[in-house]
């Protein structure tokens, strides 16, 4: 993280009224000659650069939110207000920034690391989710992950369904589909008890689900909670086998799921 070796100002929507470019706890770090992350750009986030850029100057920023009306005089015809706090970060932050940005993100709970499951992980490092990515092969894991990605060696994998976080969107994809049903069970027993998994999705053609289905029913689970399993995953129409194709229409269903 780049805050590790240069300070920065953080500016963040504290506060919104009517249409706006992003929502409240948007975060976005400006730094001496650049920035990471984004308030929605426009000229909105022009000001609040070159306000961010003074303040880091300066070395004080201000206690109170400062206030922007989205109409002619900023350029945005939005319409809205948007209320921007700007707060001074060093290395000492970095944890808690970490943290923050976690905070703001929706769990998903990958289960493989396969190729899809790599391609996935390069598709939703740059969108608002937050990656805890499980397989029983501890080997398959890349060295470098991007700093939203948590990686787990799980023996056996199902285990660790217990453990996601609440609401987390779950998509299986194991390399076996011995493991693909047994993590399926274990999500529709959590679901049973906890009923806090709003999207579970399994890789997979109709015939598996189908086999899937039948061996689901003979374990005594019931049509309507076998209906909760979403398969094949992706949006439809997307017909390409490639993973990157794959990973990329996942990742805009997972978009859709979250309303």
């Amino acid at each position: 993280m780049r805050l590790a070796n240069e300070p920065a100002v953080c500016v963040s929507v504290v506060g919104t009224r009517g249409s706006v470019p992003r929502e409240t706890g948007t975060h976005m770090l400006v730094f001496a000659d650049g920035f990471a992350g984004t308030i929605g750009g426009g000229h909105l986030e022009f000001v609040a650069i070159a306000r961010a850029r003074q303040l880091l100057q300066s070395g004080v920023t201000p206690e109170q939110p400062e206030r922007h009306v989205l109409g002619p005089s900023l350029g945005q015809c939005c319409g809205g207000v948007v209320e921007l706090g700007y707060a001074l970060v060093h290395a000492a932050d970095v944890t808690a920034m970490q943290q923050q940005l976690q905070q703001t993100r929706i769990p998903v709970a990958l289960f493989g690391g396969g190729h899809v499951g790599h391609a996935l992980v390069r598709a939703l490092a740059p969108l608002p989710f937050a990656v805890h990515w499980i397989d029983s092969r501890d080997e398959v894991f890349p060295v470098d992950v991007p700093a939203q990605v948590l990686c787990e060696h799980s023996n056996p994998v199902q285990a660790a369904v217990q453990d996601v976080l609440p609401q987390s969107r779950v998509l299986i994809m194991s390399f076996s589909h011995a493991e693909d049903l047994d993590i399926v069970v274990a999500c529709l027993k959590r679901l049973r008890e906890r009923n806090d998994l709003p999207f579970v999705g399994l890789i997979g053609s109709k015939t598996k689900w189908a086999s899937f289905s039948h061996r689901l029913l003979e374990r005594g689970f019931t049509q309507d909670e076998i209906d909760r399993i979403t398969c094949p995953i992706g949006l439809p129409g997307i017909k390409g086998k490639e993973p990157e194709v794959i990973a990329a229409s996942v990742a805009a269903q997972l978009l859709q799921t979250l309303g």
